[in-house]
């Protein structure tokens, strides 16, 4: 009783007011979108900055962080391993299986064990078009598949201090605290179980809730879901002369007309207007219906300048490009990076589940998920793959696996590990030392070592640090912790470590899995110091809470990845994400006081 009277009692100054309205506008940006997660980050930094709640010292320190620093150069040890093709090997394996519950063991398990070393991310970069590939070989949807690897590589996050930045970050926020921070391996033995867990409920509930949309058909170019396609009409198109509410044939049933375009200007009224040659045409729809209006009407993707035909007789080949994390088309469009040009391909189609887009393709600002269908040579495909932002899916031709370079990145990764798994220098040290050493041996170039870097990643984990610091210098996180302490009652630790997981958990499925984390983490440890308590435990419900997304293909970046490729709906994470988190937080509740007692 006295602890909630001193709770409801306490004063609350100005600068917790100031602290807690910077909190409210940054949780309010991250959830909406309006603006990307890496400039809110930097414009909390700058307006804590401003009104004085830290020290322009304290303000820059997340860029000098040991996290920050550390999550950028596990990310050029990873982009070594990747760009090697050594995990390309893997499909190999994968393949030969045509049992599905072995077929997702095998690939959650592999999934798993890389992402505890190398960023996950970059794992299911890598994993996706392997398990497409591996999963037409055996005649499975790759719906059924992608969700697990997505999830696998989240359980796999959490099984080492470098496997997600989200750790590191947690790690960081420790130390700044005054803390000693987590070693190497400290999660490893919960991480396990989590895995474990996780990958059970995966074989068993996942028969009955993956969805089971239709295998690619092999024999065919058969590209699932809707496209928004831009079609031109030439002068001997049967669609000049006609309305726009007539021009899609009658017996044409999952193919619409959005838009008319002539001269660069919308017609206000598509559906009444006469197409005449010259206009292009914005359609919707599945991709068969698509090529029977295509083909009916004559029309043409797009009037393609001389130097992109190339060859009439060249072997053309479609393929699917999915836009990933940190790549650099995202908020760009395609006349603007001159994508067409510079990759010498053709952009026939573009896919955003949940959206109905009504500009043409060249004028939209592409996102994180969109996926491209184009149409190129396999020369051109070949260099596409190697742009650092893109996967790409549907697509069967394997990357080389050059064998020195591949032992030369795996054994510099080992090398990093052990080094700090030993405490022969610290995770920083000599995961930086790992860096050069990849440019040094020419295992990696330095334009793909600064490209393998999620800039926006390290941006956002340096921005929102300092508000974990103004929380505390105003007092905020003190505050919290005492009138969260009096919410449940009692200060009971069990209750109070569920209070910290739940609300982690619930933070990450709308905003940013990192900024969930440095704003739970600052008021974790003062609810720990209220209690009389050790932080440990309150620490690793935050890190795990917050690397363990699945309710929403937003909530972390590998959802949003196999999102658009797996051809899944929003629900499709709802229903088989929200049992995962549920059983996930009782998890946490059991195993978390074995392994961090209070």
């Amino acid at each position: 009783m006295m602890l909630c009277d001193h709770a409801f009692g306490a004063r609350v100054t100005a600068e917790i007011w100031m602290t807690f309205a910077v909190l409210a506008g940054a949780v309010y940006l991250f959830v909406t979108e309006k603006l990307p997660v890496d400039v809110v980050a930097m414009l909390v930094l700058v307006t804590v900055m401003v009104l004085g709640l830290v020290t322009p010292r304290e303000a820059l320190s997340g860029f000098s962080s040991e996290a920050t620093i550390t999550v950028a150069a596990m990310f050029v040890l990873s982009a070594g391993i990747q760009h090697s093709g050594i995990l390309s090997r893997l499909s190999d394996l994968l393949s030969r299986i045509k049992r599905l519950w072995l077929f997702t063991l095998v690939m959650m398990l592999l999934a798993a064990a890389t992402s505890a070393f190398i960023n996950n991310t970059a794992v299911v970069a890598v994993f996706l078009p392997l398990v497409m590939t591996a999963a037409a070989a055996v005649g499975q949807a790759p719906s059924k598949m992608l969700i697990p690897l997505s999830y696998a590589a989240q359980f796999g996050g959490v099984c080492t201090l470098v496997g997600t930045s989200t750790n590191l970050l947690v790690h960081s926020v420790a130390q700044q605290s005054g803390l000693p921070g987590f070693g190497l391996f400290e999660f490893t033995q919960l991480g396990i179980w989590f895995t474990l867990i996780g990958t059970a409920y995966m074989l068993l509930a996942g028969k009955f809730l993956l969805p089971a949309h239709p295998a690619p058909n092999r024999e065919e170019d058969e590209h699932q879901g809707r496209w928004l396609v831009d079609l031109y009409v030439n002068e001997k198109s049967p669609a000049v002369g006609k309305l726009g509410s007539t021009v899609i044939p009658v017996d044409i049933t999952d193919a619409y007309l959005l838009e008319v375009y002539r001269n660069g200007n919308t017609l206000s009224r598509p559906r009444a207007a006469e197409i005449k040659a010259g206009d292009r045409l914005l359609v919707r729809g599945t991709w068969e219906q698509i090529e029977k209006v295509r083909k009916s009407l004559k029309l043409q993707f797009d009037e393609v300048a001389r130097d992109l035909v190339a060859n009439p007789a060249a072997e053309r080949v479609h393929a699917e490009v999915l836009v990933a994390p940190g790549s650099p088309l995202v908020n760009r469009t395609l006349t603007g990076l001159r994508f067409g040009h510079i990759h010498r391909v053709r952009v026939h189609g573009l896919q955003r589940p949940g959206h109905t887009l009504r500009q043409p393709l060249h004028k939209i600002p592409l996102n994180v998920g969109d996926t491209l269908l184009v149409d190129g040579t396999p020369e051109s495909l070949e260099t596409l793959r190697n742009t650092p932002g893109l996967i790409l899916t549907r697509e069967r031709v394997q990357p080389r696996v050059h064998r020195l370079r591949a032992m030369t990145s795996v054994g510099i990764m080992v090398a990093a590990v052990a080094l700090a798994a030993f405490e022969i220098m610290p995770i920083v040290v000599s995961s930086l030392l790992g860096c050069v050493a990849l440019v040094i041996l020419r295992a990696l170039t330095p334009e793909r070592a600064y490209g393998g870097i999620d800039w926006r990643v390290i941006v956002l984990l340096a921005g929102v640090l300092p508000l974990g610091i103004a929380l505390q210098n105003s007092g905020g996180a003190q505050w919290v912790a005492n009138n969260t302490l009096a919410l449940i009652a009692s200060g009971n630790p069990l209750l109070t470590l569920a209070a910290i997981y739940l609300l982690t958990s619930v933070m990450t499925e709308m905003m940013s899995n990192n900024a969930s984390a440095v704003l739970i983490a600052p008021i974790a440890i003062a609810t720990a110091e209220t209690l009389g308590l050790d932080p440990k435990p309150f620490l690793v419900a935050v890190a795990f809470a917050a690397s363990t997304s699945f309710s929403t293909p937003v909530g972390y970046q590998t959802n949003t990845m196999v999102y658009t490729a797996g051809g899944y709906r929003f629900s499709d994470f709802l229903k088989v994400g929200i049992p995962l988190n549920i059983l996930f937080f009782l998890a946490a509740i059991f195993l978390i006081p074995r392994y961090f007692p209070f």
